[in-house]
């Protein structure tokens, strides 16, 4: 029988957590309950002690900080995690952890998207272009067709959960797991789910403008991370043209006149072709980087996967 571990990151979430504890454990009744609370200043920690939670504190502010400790310090043999906000139906648990279950999967993410109820619940219309944007890129990408990018209901077998580094801080962490997936090229399946907003009284912890600018942020990071070489390509190429605009005037006044009177005009379009070139060096140079890390990563799996064969028959 698998063991189950249901984990629930939490920051003020008073009003719902009970109910979250509870319906989860109606679903999962054999499985193990976890709360770690993010430095609540409401009676979120009292809560979930209350209904039988296990509960633990996480004193580093941040959705990412709380997901490391919890993947560091938990061991189970599937992974249920869920925010504490009671806006995930906790009756398709069962649909999310049956492709962990039947190695179908190695991430499956509750999909909010392909059914509307994301769009028709959520009033927050600009986290609905920001979700969108990093959806599409990533999706560009890595020539996929996901639905559902920020989703904070997913669940994950054992191999995903130890070998992922988690670096992201905040609420990014939901990009960055399945950045992660598709660039190890694990199986990621979605199921759709119905989402209710947050109940009344309830506040999200997302920042409209600060939530703004790190999606726009997380956009060029995936790109520069993820796909160097195309990256400094493109700001290689765009240095380029940019020094030949300024630099056509000059070579067209020397061929008639054999004269350069631009000479800051001309300095400058050199300028931009050198660093053009400098920069397309370095997206070749970190493009051989990231595929020598993915080799490291590809062997760090395999020697994981031989331990646990090793612990099972052991």
């Amino acid at each position: 029988m698998e063991n189950i571990a249901v984990l629930i990151p939490c920051y003020n979430e008073e009003l719902t957590i009970g109910k979250v504890i509870k319906d989860f454990r109606k679903e999962l009744p054999d499985a193990k309950i976890y709360v770690y609370n993010n430095n609540s200043k409401d009676r979120t920690y009292e809560i979930a002690k209350e209904n039988g939670a296990i509960v633990k504190n996480e004193y580093n502010q941040g959705k990412g900080n709380v997901i490391r400790r919890m993947f560091r310090e938990i061991d189970a043999d599937i992974y249920v995690i869920v925010d504490g906000d009671d806006t995930y139906p906790a009756e398709k648990v069962h649909e999310l952890i049956e492709p962990i279950k039947n190695e179908t999967a190695d991430m499956c993410c509750g999909d909010r998207i392909s059914n509307g109820s994301y769009k028709k619940q959520n009033k927050r219309n600009f986290h609905k272009i920001g979700n969108s944007l990093v959806k599409d890129t990533i999706n560009i990408m890595f020539n996929t067709k996901l639905k559902d990018i920020m989703t904070g209901y997913r669940c994950f077998n054992k191999m995903f959960v130890k070998n992922m580094p988690v670096m992201s801080k905040n609420f990014e962490i939901e990009t960055e797991m399945t950045l992660y997936a598709l660039d190890r090229r694990m199986i990621i399946k979605e199921i759709p789910i119905d989402y209710k907003d947050r109940p009344n009284g309830s506040k999200s912890k997302l920042s409209t403008i600060k939530d703004g600018i790190k999606v726009l942020n997380t956009i060029v990071k995936m790109y520069k991370d993820y796909k160097p070489f195309k990256f400094f390509t493109t700001i290689a190429i765009i240095l380029f043209i940019l020094g030949l605009i300024i630099g056509v005037p000059v070579i067209v006044e020397f061929i008639k006149t054999a004269y350069i009177t631009k000479l800051p005009s001309a300095v400058l379009a050199t300028g931009f072709v050198i660093l053009s070139v400098i920069v397309a060096q370095c997206g070749v140079i970190l493009d051989t980087v990231v595929k020598h890390q993915k080799q490291i990563d590809e062997l760090n799996l395999i020697n994981y996967y031989k331990n646990e064969n090793k612990n099972y028959e052991g």
